[in-house]
């Protein structure tokens, strides 16, 4: 029995109740013109669902068993545009907004990169102006809300991360850890190592 049928029968089941309980005016008119009632839609949508059950077609679908990614976190008005980058891998796509966002996520794992103070440093005031220019845009899209950043702090915070980690390899190694030389360079005191 095909799907079709299934339906053609419960419209005729619900059309005979209401034959029965005296609802003639549109007995004569055809299925397709009739005017349902609240109830026998619901009835209707629950016979095809059952039927659908039945048949198998709800088995097997993509995130079945799993969480709805998102559930319960604030709302993002740019949750399409998010979920499509973070799904498909796209890096550098996107309003100014999501990818500063984005960029400021990964600061710290994009600083540890970086092998020179001057590079961090040049890195750093670059990321701040592309926020402040941002802020300024006049395109519309999405607020930007990330921040900058204290360009001295993250140095000094690059500079303890990348000590921390030369430390950490030179005890795995058997060696022991080495002090960081330090000059002075145009007017400031840097890492010579």
């Amino acid at each position: 029995m095909t799907q079709d049928s299934r339906d053609a029968a419960m419209r005729y089941r619900l059309e005979k109740e209401a034959r029965e309980r005296g609802e003639e005016s549109d007995a004569g008119a055809p299925a397709s013109d009739r005017i349902w009632t609240r109830e026998e839609r619901a009835a209707i949508v629950e016979a095809s669902i059952d039927q659908a059950i039945r048949r198998g077609d709800f088995d097997d679908l993509p995130g079945a068993g799993k969480p709805i990614p998102g559930l319960g976190t604030t709302h993002d008005p740019d949750w399409w545009i998010r979920r499509k980058i973070e799904r498909e891998r796209l890096t550098g796509l996107g309003p100014p907004a999501l990818t500063l966002r984005t960029e400021f996520a990964e600061l710290e794992q994009r600083l540890d990169a970086l092998r020179a103070e001057r590079d961090v440093r040049d890195y750093l005031e670059d990321f701040n102006r592309r926020v402040i220019e941002a802020r300024r845009q006049l395109l519309g899209g999405p607020p930007v809300v990330t921040p900058t950043v204290d360009v001295d702090e993250c140095v000094r915070a690059w500079g303890e991360r990348r000590d921390a980690a030369t430390r950490r390899s030179a005890a795995e190694a058997g060696e022991p850890a080495r002090k960081p030389r330090w000059r002075f360079l145009r007017g400031t005191w840097t890492r010579g190592d």
